[in-house]
């Protein structure tokens, strides 16, 4: 897989949205922002949010809706940057809408029936206008707080907890016919699709999370972002097997390598949508190549 670095120097890009401008915006975990990263490669910043800012989306309304998973402990290792579990200057999980033209950040959720979102990851929004989110949970002092599926609205009027407990979940994403979600989950590098039965409502399917296992490729592969081509493939970013694994609904999977061992997540732009975007994390890169096939278009992006 050919890469042409387009930005570096990023303190540990995730969350990147194509936009039809050219430029992709997204988040800087360490840094706290959302980020605009030209074509050039130069940066400018959309809004300070603090925390550990994670995946993004843009809503039907033209905001950017960031999970924001309170932050991170950050280690140096031989001069690349990794993530650890909570520190002590952890601000709290939450959901964040940001209006791209003047910068204003609302927080729009920060529990859900009483109960404090712990890590936020990755979100996707469906034609409705809805909105499916991980939370990865946390850990701190020996205590592993347990993950969850949630689905919300984007005024703030609603956040629905749709399955509890799941193992470190992180990437989400729809099936094109929006029938499945599916999500990666990180520690054990497994994918599993939960079959939706309406808004934010899912089919049951059985221990132990209530969905389907799709894919877990051998070898050490913790799994992060992902994103759904046209096809229906779900290609997920991978850490440790540094690239992307494009897994196909029957489970049948091949391997993109990068240089980057924690390569956290792809989107696709271009006229074509063939063009992917990688947020290479450790070393603070955006890159982009040529993907096989074309991505999924979003429902609120690419039209």
């Amino acid at each position: 897989m050919q890469m042409e670095e387009i930005a570096s120097g990023l303190e540990f890009p995730e969350g990147p949205i194509a936009m039809d401008d050219g430029s992709v915006i997204l988040v800087e975990i360490k840094r706290g922002t959302l980020t605009r990263v030209q074509p050039d490669g130069s940066t400018e910043i959309i809004a300070e949010l603090g925390g550990g800012p994670n995946g993004a989306a843009i809503g039907p309304d033209g905001a950017v809706y960031v999970c924001n998973n309170g932050g991170f402990e950050w280690h140096d290792v031989d001069g690349l940057t990794v993530p650890g579990g909570r520190p002590e200057n952890y601000s709290g999980g939450r959901i964040e809408r940001v209006d791209l033209k003047t910068g204003e950040v609302t927080v729009l959720y920060t529990a859900c029936d009483g109960v404090p979102l712990n890590g936020p990851n990755d979100i996707v929004f469906d034609k409705a206008g809805g909105f499916w989110f991980t939370d990865l949970g946390k850990h701190y002092d020996g205590i592993k707080e347990l993950g969850a599926l949630f689905y919300a609205r984007p005024d703030g009027s609603s956040i629905k907890r749709v399955v509890f407990p799941i193992e470190t979940p992180n990437g989400v994403g729809l099936s094109p016919d929006e029938t499945v979600v599916y999500v990666a989950s990180t520690e054990t590098g497994r994918l599993w699709a939960f079959d939706i039965a309406g808004e934010g409502a899912i089919n049951p399917a059985g221990p132990p999370n209530q969905g389907r296992f799709i894919c877990n490729p051998a070898g050490l592969n913790y799994f992060d972002s992902l994103a759904v081509d046209a096809e229906g493939n779900v290609c997920v970013a991978t850490i440790f097997n540094g690239g992307i694994t494009s897994i196909s609904p029957d489970g049948s999977y091949e391997h993109f390598p990068t240089d980057d061992f924690i390569t956290t997540n792809i989107c696709f732009g271009g006229a074509d949508l063939k063009t992917a975007y990688l947020t290479l994390s450790s070393t603070g890169r955006l890159v982009k190549c040529q993907w096989p096939r074309a991505g999924l278009a979003l429902n609120f992006l690419n039209k």
